[in-house]
């Protein structure tokens, strides 16, 4: 049967429901010092901000060693009614010290697929995707490990590949890696950023190689992106790339958290949505939240769990 891989287990695609196909419940990085997403009173508080707002799904791609803490997820996911997808996978290298990334050589793509299949440490919860990252307009020796890694737990599973995309470039470079050189199916990968880099040829060569496209901010640091989603999106629509398309938050910092001041998960319904409507019609926004979500991570998982 194919089925998202939730953190209370496997669920049907249409059940989904209005979906933050990106964002983080916890997160701690290096690079962001004071910033880390630690507090579950405040993932939880988050969760209810937007389920109120009409949400169902959130997909956390929070990968290995960077907070994700896995065993708090299903009780966050029972306490408020929203469905919470864990990420297993590997970041860019800087968010990591050498000792970490020295225990992973020669097992990482075991790591991922153990995490996928038996669960994230001793938390028994299963991850539901692989999150890997590329680099600013080029990939680096990590980045190759990495998506090969990513490349060979897919091939074991069949869970679908995320793409940090470093200030939303590099995605030629990735496709290529991914699904030319190690044949990961187009329609199994999903990159993130797009919105950093509003280039339409670049968008629309990303979509016409048949992966889903991310459009996951507010951004924080290049604000000129954020006006040019509406126009993005529907440029690719109109070329018959609406199936193709997700959006997220990607809350990273505690400040953006919408219970700390910021905009947070709730502004991807309270604001994104509506303003998207009114610009590509409520159809294709449904369709956006809803159904391409069930798409673009349910799975043929090689043991699937009823629930």
């Amino acid at each position: 049967m194919s089925a998202v891989r939730t953190v209370a287990g496997d669920l049907p695609a249409e059940r989904l429901g209005v979906c933050d196909a990106h964002d983080h419940l916890f997160f701690g990085s290096p690079r962001l010092p004071g910033q880390e997403l630690r507090s579950a009173a405040a993932a939880r508080a988050e969760l209810q901000a937007f389920a109120a707002q009409g949400g169902g799904a959130v997909v956390q791609w929070t990968p290995y060693g960077l907070g994700r803490r896995a065993a708090d997820l299903p009780a966050l996911s029972r306490e408020t009614g929203v469905h919470i997808v864990a990420a297993t996978g590997l970041h860019q290298a800087v968010h990591y010290d050498d000792r970490t990334l020295a225990g992973l050589r020669g097992g990482l793509a075991e790591v991922f697929v153990a995490e996928l299949t038996d669960g994230i440490g001793t938390s028994g919860v299963r991850a539901g995707l692989i999150k890997v990252a590329g680099g600013f307009h080029a990939l680096d020796a990590h980045a190759r490990w990495t998506l090969a890694a990513a490349a060979e737990a897919h091939r074991a599973t069949g869970a679908p590949i995320a793409v940090h995309l470093e200030l939303g470039t590099g995605a030629p470079d990735v496709l290529d890696l991914l699904c030319g050189e190690l044949a990961v199916p187009p329609s199994r990968v999903i990159l993130g950023h797009l919105n950093r880099s509003p280039d339409p040829v670049l968008h629309r060569q990303a979509a016409e190689s048949g992966c889903f496209l991310a459009f996951d901010g507010p951004s924080r640091a290049h604000h000129a992106t954020d006006w040019r989603m509406p126009d993005a999106l529907r440029a690719l629509a109109d070329a018959g790339h609406g199936d193709r398309l997700l959006l997220g938050g990607d809350t990273t910092t505690a400040s953006a958290r919408s219970v700390d001041g910021g905009p947070g998960m709730p502004y991807l319904l309270r604001r994104v949505r509506p303003r998207l409507a009114a610009e590509l019609g409520e159809e294709l926004v449904r369709r956006i939240l809803t159904d391409n979500p069930g798409r673009a991570f349910a799975v043929e998982w090689p043991d699937p769990v009823a629930r």
